[in-house]
């Protein structure tokens, strides 16, 4: 038993000598790693400049290139421009034009049924004729009652008759004299209601007001129409002007006569002279702004109404 108490206590000794000897080698490892570290590494940054709380990253602006000559944009429009409404109440009997097709001063575009109507006004036509007849006839009696007159009050201031039968002549001719007059007043009241009628039929006829373009067309064969009701929507194609505003900075630099040029917004490489033709004397106290209105010069194939356009002007100082 003495001999191996003897062998386990220098066991023990051998272990703890490599364990004291371990614990050295990594203490003078961890050192050499510390002392390398502080030798190689780079001199500290200065540290950065705290950026305030809730403070936005600063933004490069780069100037933005505005072309100086532009000062508005408006819509092209024209003078004429209405939706054509029926005058009378009636049937469509007829339609001669449809959208899309151009259209003189005065051309037929439908017609209402005007039978009944144009039978009316035939009827009346054939009463004033009739009428007309008696008043010739009256005329005829009114001379032979003046005759039959003047005879009688010669003859009575002849003594030769009494004064009863000159004056029955005489009131006889002021009878018929006051018939003449009944039929010619009759007669104008049928004329003028044959004439009426005429004016009726005229409005079963839709006529083109202007010159343009039919851009609706909102009836069809055999629809009831009443009065105002919408028919066609016609527009004028030129002359073609623009509407728009101006700040208040313009008063004086924009006036009648100015040029401008106009591109519309669709071909912008599209250019089109027009000319000021209006300017709003008052300025708009509400938007600071005057109304301007110009008009296209020349050749203005391809534009048409309600297209948008840019309006630029070279010299505003």
């Amino acid at each position: 038993m003495g001999d191996t108490e003897q062998m386990n206590e220098q066991r023990g000794l051998v272990i703890g000598t490599h364990a004291m000897h371990c614990f050295a080698l990594s203490v003078t490892a961890a050192l050499l790693c510390v002392f390398s570290g502080c030798s190689s590494s780079p001199a500290p940054a200065a540290a950065a400049t705290p950026r305030a709380i809730n403070s936005p990253p600063a933004v490069s602006v780069q100037p933005q290139q505005v072309q100086a000559d532009f000062i508005a944009s408006g819509p092209l429009v024209v003078e004429n421009q209405i939706d054509l409404e029926a005058q009378r109440d009636g049937v469509v009997a007829e339609i001669l034009t449809d959208t899309g097709a151009n259209v003189s001063k005065g051309q037929l575009l439908a017609k209402l049924d005007n039978r009944q109507l144009t039978a009316d006004r035939d009827a009346a036509a054939a009463k004033a004729r009739s009428i007309e007849a008696d008043v010739k006839n009256w005329e005829a009696a009114e001379k032979v009652a003046r005759s039959d007159f003047e005879r009688s009050d010669a003859l009575w201031k002849a003594k030769v008759i009494s004064k009863e039968l000159a004056d029955h002549a005489r009131y006889q001719h002021e009878a018929v004299q006051f018939e003449v007059e009944r039929e010619r007043e009759n007669l104008k009241y049928s004329q003028s209601t044959a004439k009426s009628l005429d004016f009726e039929l005229e409005k079963t006829n839709i006529i083109a007001p202007f010159a343009g373009i039919i851009a609706r067309r909102y009836i069809h064969v055999g629809q009831e129409v009443s009065k105002n009701d919408r028919l066609f929507w016609i527009s004028a194609t030129g002359p073609l002007r623009l509407k728009f505003t101006l700040p208040e900075a313009y008063v004086g630099r924009v006036k009648r006569g100015t040029e401008l040029i106009v591109s519309p917004v669709s071909t912008p490489a599209e250019v089109h002279a027009a000319r000021v033709v209006m300017v709003s004397p008052l300025v708009d106290p509400s938007s600071d702004t005057i109304d301007v209105t110009a008009e296209l010069q020349g050749r203005t194939t391809g534009l048409r109404p309600g297209m948008t356009a840019n309006i630029r002007l070279h010299n505003t100082q």
